[in-house]
């Protein structure tokens, strides 16, 4: 049985035969050295699990030590044990990235404690998690079934979201679990979304939040209060990828969170329009026929996104003055940079995002990106890479540096689709796997969500035959020709424009800047 080595360094090593015995007697190897030379020469000659160093010792000093140690293996930890309460100290040995740093004299649990924290931490974490998921399991279980509301569901899909990042990393057969659950979770949904959504477009008051409604409810009334307010939207966004990030952003800002309902299609060109207007498809092809863009038009679907802006202010009757940006490449983000300060002058400014959507589209056509985002945890990594290391954590810092609130939100998240599903249309039909509208669609009923009256859903109708349906939990559609080859090219890739939890219900996060 593989037992940890414990290297521990100090001049006076003979009084501490008692906290070594105690250690060995917990099943640990400890080598006790009497000076900082002997404990650099072990380093370079074996490996060790965790390295306490006294910071006084005789020649060679602690921290002088410790920078040689990290030079020769950088990833051991160390815990420095002095005992000097200098702030001066206990910054340089922050500044090597010491492990942990405890003041003499120490008791035996201490030293357990720091072993516990820098060496088993994570096992300790992934036993904590799998124990809290096996008894949260049931009453999830329960939540589902017992769901009848849009708040219930934003519940369960939190829950289940929380229990996807705390078993990220465990390597136990929970996370398996939870897919299935999630999977059951996204069934029951599916059923919710088809007893209700029409009933929520028929009467507005009845329904929760969802994309028509983000200008006036989020937007306004911090511009009605006098305050700058940046709109950013991340394209293709979801909760568990704006759990990820948001970290990166808290040194900066203060967050006040929230869910709202994607209107379907969960697609671009729908769900984006609907929440710069404030209108639902129909409306906006109604109202101002000159910026809505029908499917089939080869037209781009997200060109007119400033003036829907405008169109929304204007039926509100305010004189907010605004920018729009949409940033798409780095060399845009950088510019727009630049201008953070200069943007203050309006008392709003709307910001899309695009990366994340590239990203989902990338892993679909490039195997490389494939490789690289091969699980939910691998995308969520990407992202928060992308968040961290592009202009998009700097531009919300920058901000912040301005005192200006920040309305963060998406237009719809995604699903990793498994299921085909056959479908047939004509030449006509839209290329969207999780959505489709024509006049002359086949396919099975019981397998989609199928609307015949597209106006009682707020969709606009090409022509007067036209129907909708949608995929349900991790299906995508697939035409019957080169059917194999069409499967096999989109199975497990990140798709949107159907219903289910991760595409639906979508964050909008409120932040207030600190200072």
């Amino acid at each position: 049985m593989h037992k940890d080595r414990v290297l521990w360094a100090d001049d006076e090593i003979e009084l501490l035969r008692p906290h070594i015995l105690f250690l060995r007697e917990k099943g640990y190897e400890v080598v006790p050295v009497v000076s900082g030379r002997d404990a650099v020469d072990c380093v370079r000659e074996e490996t060790f699990d965790i390295i306490f160093l006294d910071e006084n010792m005789p020649g060679l000093a602690g921290l002088e030590t410790l920078g040689l140690i990290k030079e020769i293996n950088r990833d051991v930890p160390v815990v420095m044990v002095t005992k000097s309460e200098e702030e001066s100290i206990m910054n340089q040995a922050i500044g090597n990235k010491i492990a942990d740093y405890l003041i003499k004299p120490v008791n035996p649990n201490q030293l357990l404690l720091s072993i516990k924290k820098n060496v088993h931490k994570n096992v300790i974490i992934s036993e904590a998690a799998t124990m809290g998921y096996r008894q949260e399991f049931g009453r999830i279980g329960m939540q589902i079934n017992d769901s009848l509301t849009d708040n219930d569901w934003m519940e369960v899909y939190k829950k289940i979201v929380y229990w996807e990042l705390e078993l990220e990393n465990s390597q136990t057969q929970m996370d398996d679990l939870l897919r299935r659950q999630k999977q059951e979770a996204n069934h029951a949904f599916g059923k919710f979304i088809k007893r209700n959504y029409e009933r929520w477009m028929q009467y507005p008051a009845e329904r929760p939040l969802m994309s028509t409604d983000l200008f006036k409810k989020k937007v306004f009334p911090l511009l009605d209060k006098g305050d700058k307010v940046f709109f950013i939207l991340i394209d293709n966004f979801r909760l568990d990828q704006w759990r990820v990030v948001k970290d990166l952003l808290s040194d900066y800002f203060t967050f006040e969170e929230d869910l709202f309902y994607s209107i379907l299609p969960t697609a671009t060109q729908y769900a984006r329009n609907a929440i710069f207007s404030g209108l639902m498809p129909v409306q906006i092809e109604a109202m101002f026929p000159n910026l809505w863009v029908d499917e089939e038009s080869e037209e781009g679907k997200n060109l007119n996104e400033a003036p829907l802006i405008q169109t929304q202010i204007d039926r509100f009757r305010k004189n907010y003055s605004f920018s729009y940006h949409k940033v798409y490449e780095s060399q845009y983000g950088e510019k727009l940079l630049g201008q953070v300060a200069s943007l203050t002058r309006n008392q709003l400014n709307v910001i899309v995002l695009n990366f994340v959507d590239m990203l989902s589209h990338a892993r679909t056509e490039s195997k490389m990106i494939r490789e690289l985002a091969q699980s939910e945890a691998a995308y969520r990594s990407l992202t928060r890479s992308w968040f961290q290391h592009s202009t998009a954590l700097e531009l919300f810092r920058r901000i912040a540096e301005q005192g200006c609130k920040v309305v963060l939100a998406t237009d719809h998240g995604t699903i990793r689709v498994e299921n085909p599903v056959r479908v047939v249309g004509d030449k006509n039909t839209n290329a969207n796997l999780r959505y489709k509208l024509g006049k002359n669609l086949s396919y099975n009923p019981k397998e989609v969500f199928e609307i015949h009256d597209p106006a009682k859903a707020g969709l606009p109708s090409p022509n007067l035959s036209t129907k909708y349906i949608f995929a349900l939990n991790e299906d995508f559609f697939a035409y019957p020709n080169n059917y194999n080859y069409y499967v096999t090219y989109y199975k497990n890739t990140f798709q949107h424009g159907g219903i289910s939890m991760e595409e639906m219900m979508i964050p909008v996060v409120t932040m207030e800047p600190k200072g």
